[in-house]
Parts: C-alpha cells; sequence; structure tokens
C-alpha cells in the first residue's frame, strides 16, 4: 500500500535528544572526555565570574560550541549558530536542549572572547590529556617539536609605511629584509581614488595595486588591518605573507600534541618556542627526555640549551656545519625520533584543512595564539575515538 505524502506537525516531541545520537558516534567518546575535563576546571571557570549580575552563557556550552565549530569546519559563529538551530547532533554536543534558544551569534563571540584567553586555551587542553583514559596514551619522555605558518586576516594591501614618527622595528633574524622586484616595462595601475565615488552611480570596488620595485619589510612597514602580523616567509623561492608563527611540541608514542604556542614570525622564533614549550611542559623533570626536531632546529645555541636542560636533541643534521655529532646519532633512538618526528606534520594538515588554522579569521597576537592552541587540542579529540578503541 502507497504511503501518502501528508505533513502534520506534532505538538509534543517524546524522543529525548541522546536517544537520537548513534550510540557509536564518534562524537559519544570526545563528549564524555570534553565534560569530565570541563569538570575539573570547574574552579577555574568559577573564579572568572562574579555572583550578581546577569547570567553570561555557561562557559562548558562555549568550549564545547567552539570545539565543535573547528571539528567540523564551520567557518564562523554566524553560521555555527544556524547550524545549531536545526542540527540535533550540534545540540546534543553543546548541551542545549530541543526547545532552548540560541544565542545571538555577537553574544557568543563577546562571550567567547573573554572566556577563551591563552592561559585558559592551555587549561583546556591540559585537562583533556590529564584524563583518566587519555593520560595513558601519552610519553613522558620522547618527543618532538615543529612549527608552521599561520596566514593573518589582512591583505598585502593593508601593509603600508609606517607613520612618520614612529619608531623603526628592526627585522626579526631571518626576515625577508626588503622585497622588491624589478619594475616591469608596463605603467603600474593607478591607486585607488582617495575620495568614494557615490553609491547611486558608481559600483565601490577594490581597486588593483602594482607592488612592483616597491620595497618593504617589517622595519619600514606594518599592517593596517593586523598590526601584530609579520612580513615572512619560511623557505626560500615562496613569497612572502602576512603571517604568524604557530608552534606544536607532540609525544611520539601516538603523536598527540601536548602543547601549542604561537608567535610573532622571525627565524628565531621556532628554536625559543621549542624551550618554552618543552620548559613549561616538563618544569624541572629529572628523566632524561629527547626533542626530535628538523634541520631549523641545528643551531648550536639551541643545541646547547637543550642539553643543559637534560634534554637530548634528536635534530635532524645539516649538510654542513652541523651542531649535532656522533654521541647522538650513533643511538638507535636517534633514528626512531627522526622517523616519529615528521607525524607532527599531519597536525599540521588537519588544523589547516578541518581547523580553519590555514588563514586566521582573527586579528591580534593574543586572539590568533588563544584559537590556534584550541585547534590543537580540537586535533586530539579528533583522534582519541580510534586512538581508545584500539
Amino acid at each position: 500500500m502507497r504511503g501518502t505524502d501528508e505533513t502534520s506537525g506534532s505538538l509534543f516531541s517524546y524522543v529525548d535528544l541522546e536517544a537520537r545520537i548513534p550510540a557509536r558516534h564518534p562524537l559519544r567518546k570526545i563528549r564524555q572526555v570534553v565534560n569530565d575535563a570541563l569538570a575539573s576546571l570547574d574552579a577555574e571557570f568559577e573564579a572568572l565570574y562574579t555572583d550578581f549580575g546577569r547570567p553570561s552563557i555557561a562557559p562548558e556550552r562555549l568550549i564545547r560550541a567552539s570545539l565543535l565549530q573547528i571539528l567540523f569546519s564551520v567557518r564562523s559563529e554566524r553560521q555555527l549558530m544556524e547550524q545549531m538551530q536545526y542540527n540535533l547532533l550540534f545540540r546534543w554536543f553543546v548541551g542545549l536542549g530541543i526547545d532552548d534558544q540560541v544565542w545571538v551569534p555577537t553574544v557568543f563571540t563577546k562571550n567567547r572572547d573573554r572566556l577563551l584567553t591563552t592561559e585558559m586555551s592551555r587549561k583546556v587542553m591540559a585537562a583533556i590529556l590529564a584524563h583518566r583514559e587519555v593520560a595513558p596514551l601519552l610519553s613522558d619522555e620522547h618527543f618532538s617539536v615543529d612549527g608552521t605558518l599561520v596566514k593573518a586576516w589582512a591583505s598585502m594591501k593593508s601593509f603600508q609605511p609606517k607613520a612618520e614618527g614612529a619608531p623603526p622595528e628592526e627585522d626579526g633574524p631571518g626576515d625577508p629584509h626588503e622585497h622588491d622586484t624589478p619594475a616591469k616595462d608596463q605603467p603600474a595601475q593607478s591607486e585607488p581614488e582617495t575620495e568614494p565615488m557615490p553609491r547611486a552611480t558608481h559600483q565601490h570596488r577594490n581597486a588593483e595595486v602594482d607592488f612592483r620595485g616597491e620595497k618593504r619589510s617589517n622595519a619600514t612597514h606594518v599592517s593596517t588591518t593586523d598590526p601584530e602580523a609579520r612580513l615572512y616567509k619560511k623557505s626560500p623561492g615562496t613569497g612572502a605573507t602576512l603571517c604568524f608563527m604557530g608552534h606544536a611540541l607532540m609525544e611520539n608514542r601516538c603523536g598527540l600534541i601536548v602543547q601549542g604556542d604561537l608567535t610573532q614570525a622571525d627565524g628565531h622564533a621556532e628554536r625559543r618556542a621549542a624551550l618554552d614549550m618543552i620548559h613549561r611542559h616538563s618544569p624541572g623533570s629529572t628523566r632524561r627526555l629527547t626533542l626530535g626536531a628538523d634541520k631549523g632546529y641545528d643551531a648550536a645555541g639551541f643545541v646547547a640549551d637543550l642539553r643543559k636542560a637534560c634534554v637530548t636533541p634528536h635534530v635532524a643534521q645539516k649538510s654542513r656545519y652541523s651542531a649535532i655529532d656522533g654521541r647522538t646519532t650513533r643511538h638507535k633512538r636517534y633514528s626512531q625520533s627522526i622517523k616519529h618526528r615528521k607525524r607532527i606534520e599531519e597536525a599540521f594538515g588537519w588544523a589547516k584543512t578541518v581547523g580553519g588554522a590555514a588563514q586566521t579569521m582573527y586579528r591580534g597576537l593574543e586572539r590568533v595564539r588563544s584559537r590556534f592552541i584550541l585547534t590543537m587540542a580540537a586535533n586530539n579529540l579528533a583522534r582519541l575515538p580510534r586512538l581508545l578503541a584500539t
């Protein structure tokens, strides 16, 4: 018998959201770990809020929603709020009932910016790693470190000469000091007009700009969109872009990220961040640690600092003038570290293709750093269902 195609709205629903989520859905394990981690941070959340005034969005729900945005590649908070209107899976994960009202996007972003600072993002990551099911997966002796560029939310057109009287800023080591290209034979494109045309007669358009022959550096120019972004290129043969530099410290057993950081881009940022992260993760460790890294970390000063901190530098050797000698390379664990360190690129690849870290949507070093660390925590969560199942 053929069924009828008729729509009749139900006045009441007697099916709970919990029953609508498949029993083997990966988000069930992720939600359990996140809820336990947030419960351990209850005292931290309590200290951030006063006992009077209008109630804000619960910090637990803010963090769950932010993690959900990263895990499902939702590009904006407005789109996230829109999907939470009709996506029962999103409502269940965040903790909203089927009849609960979704927040206004601007209210959500303002509450999130006040809560998710760099320190809070680090505490969330640490609480997840300290979970009773996650902690046994971690190695406490063998680590790897690397860095990646995070494109800033600023175009090259915003990289303008500094105002007269502003103190000059020296380029960081390894910065492209001057970026100039031989001028073309053809004349440059005209500059955008200073006075906008009336909308009634002309359509507003982002004018083209020709940068050929113009010398620009961090010492003489600054971005008007994000002044903390720096013009930098990590490898020869590539173009310099306005960016930040993200850093990650990975344990070598399961490849989980245990520390994250983000700094302004310069030639020494990776090595400085590596020392900060290893000291932050294992302060005053009595065990002999190992740290794998690529050739960019093969510098005499960095290797000496690691040895002083009782960390064996398993750094890939340069072809000439390497600071790593036979004392390190003759051991079997050196070759193992060189092999395992490449897995950190998987976390960076996931963060850029899924987590939205290829180009940040935020401005300012503090906001971009807190988001990058939370993205590294989300990368760990995405891998946990399979790791815990095995």
